[in-house]
């Protein structure tokens, strides 16, 4: 994923890659243009979670989004089509979910060849780290 670290990232924020939603992935340890490790730091708030799990599923990151979801809901396992060609997000809405709170909701669109998913996703801290709980599908 090197090519990864400058392109603007997947998550449709203008920034590259590196310094957005490569600095939470541990994919690739070299460096952002900044000079930060890319997957160094926590996601601090729960839409930059959710970003950073959609640029996952975008490159297939199976480790990071098992790891960014909660103990008590996590599946097993889990397999991603490989054919899955997502190819937009957007945030509709956040319901709490700073660095001042336990828990929130992101409410998000994101688009793949053929569709999209519609759904409202609901975030908590544990061990003080944002992970993913559960969504309602909203289509």
């Amino acid at each position: 994923m090197a090519g990864m670290t400058t392109r603007s990232c997947p998550c449709g924020l203008p920034e590259a890659y590196g310094n957005c939603c490569g600095r939470y992935l541990p994919q690739s340890r070299t460096t952002s243009t900044g000079g930060t490790p890319i997957g160094a730091a926590a996601a601090p708030t729960a839409e930059a979670l959710m970003r950073s799990r959609y640029c996952a599923f975008v490159q297939g990151d199976v480790a990071y989004l098992l790891r960014t979801w909660h103990p008590r809901t996590r599946p097993g396992r889990l397999e991603l089509d490989p054919g899955m060609r997502w190819t937009g997000l957007e945030i509709l809405g956040t319901g709490a979910g700073s660095a001042f709170h336990s828990s929130g909701t992101v409410t998000f669109r994101a688009s793949y060849r053929g569709g999209s998913l519609h759904e409202r996703s609901r975030f908590e801290r544990v061990d003080g780290a944002w992970v993913y709980v559960d969504g309602d599908n909203l289509d």
